[in-house]
């Protein structure tokens, strides 16, 4: 009797213990968490930069991953769509996403690499075309259009290093008129230490959308002194282009797991001392050597730095924020 009367009391406090909590418990107001998110795949090719160049879609056909992070909120929402660097996937991605999904902006990550049989092409560039991520940016548009969540004329591209030259020259007219069959446009460009030393054709002539940079002064994987030249000659067109430039920050500063002080890479390729040049034929050229060029010419410099900068980030999410923000007409 005493054992039945010690089970039915705890039984009764247990109950008001839930009871309790339940009544006192609240919502969990994480605003970076997304409300839903979806895989969806990419159709898209494996091609040359000279296929890319030349409008030549005769390629090896890709399926690849993107991840869409529908933001907490109602009705068709603003979205930002990332593309990786050369080292894929990577923590700064996955930081900047909850950080677009806490501002009530949902997010399209684009995984160039896993669908291509890729982890990073960091110490092996030849193994990619430099513009198939271009070509991928436009193939995520295709989706990004026609979803009911998104609103298409609300849409910011955001790369990084490799992914920010796709990204930066995804603004080119002529490429989108040769490869973005979607019907909308980026709203901006949010371009992180992307190489800007290859010289397209008519690569002057671009998207009337704004354009912002963000470079360490220190990068020598893909230093800030082509991005200026690049830029200069836009603005002379009239283009609304900028770059911030944080005089301590190396390459891939916003890398929340970089390592910190920077560090030399163990064989990664950098392009710094080459100049590149298209010709009439769609050709890449070494302009030194006035030869195809190679990654096995004498300007490939190894072991660029790599490293994190806290305070370049803290001060790059305040600039960001205020574009996307004024951007977006948030």
């Amino acid at each position: 009797m005493i054992k039945l009367l010690l089970q039915a009391s705890l039984a009764v406090v247990l109950l008001a213990s839930v009871a309790h909590g339940q009544s006192g418990a609240k919502p969990i107001a994480d605003k970076s968490i997304p409300a839903r998110v979806e895989f969806h795949p990419i159709h898209s090719l494996t091609i040359t930069d000279t296929q890319y160049l030349n409008g030549d879609a005769n390629g090896k056909e890709v399926v690849l991953g993107g991840e869409l992070s529908i933001a907490q909120g109602k009705g068709p929402l603003p979205i930002v769509v990332l593309m990786h660097g050369s080292g894929g996937v990577g923590p700064n991605i996955q930081f900047w996403r909850r950080h677009f999904n806490s501002m009530g902006i949902s997010t399209f990550i684009i995984d160039g690499m896993t669908g291509r049989s890729l982890t990073s092409v960091g110490d092996n560039q030849a193994l990619l075309g430099r513009l198939n991520f271009s070509l991928d940016i436009f193939r995520s548009l295709d989706i990004l259009a026609k979803h009911p969540r998104v609103d298409p004329d609300r849409i910011i591209l955001m790369g990084f290093s490799r992914g920010g030259q796709g990204a930066l020259y995804s603004s080119v007219s002529r490429f989108q008129k040769m490869w973005n069959k979607s019907g909308v446009d980026f709203a901006g460009y949010v371009i992180f230490y992307p190489d800007c030393g290859t010289t397209y054709r008519q690569d002057g002539n671009v998207q009337q959308r704004p354009i912002r940079i963000f470079h360490g002064a220190r990068d020598d994987y893909n230093p800030v002194r082509t991005c200026k030249a690049y830029a200069e000659r836009l603005k002379n067109r009239g283009v609304d282009i900028s770059i911030t430039e944080y005089p301590n920050a190396e390459h891939g500063f916003d890398n929340p797991l970089g390592a910190n002080p920077p560090m030399a890479t163990k064989a990664d390729q950098s392009v710094r001392d080459c100049e590149i040049k298209e010709n009439d034929h769609g050709i890449l050229m070494n302009a030194e050597t006035n030869a195809p060029f190679s990654y096995r010419d004498a300007c490939v410099k190894l072991k660029p730095v790599v490293g994190q900068d806290p305070e370049a980030t803290r001060a790059a999410i305040q600039a960001v924020t205020e574009f996307v923000k004024s951007t977006l007409k948030l």
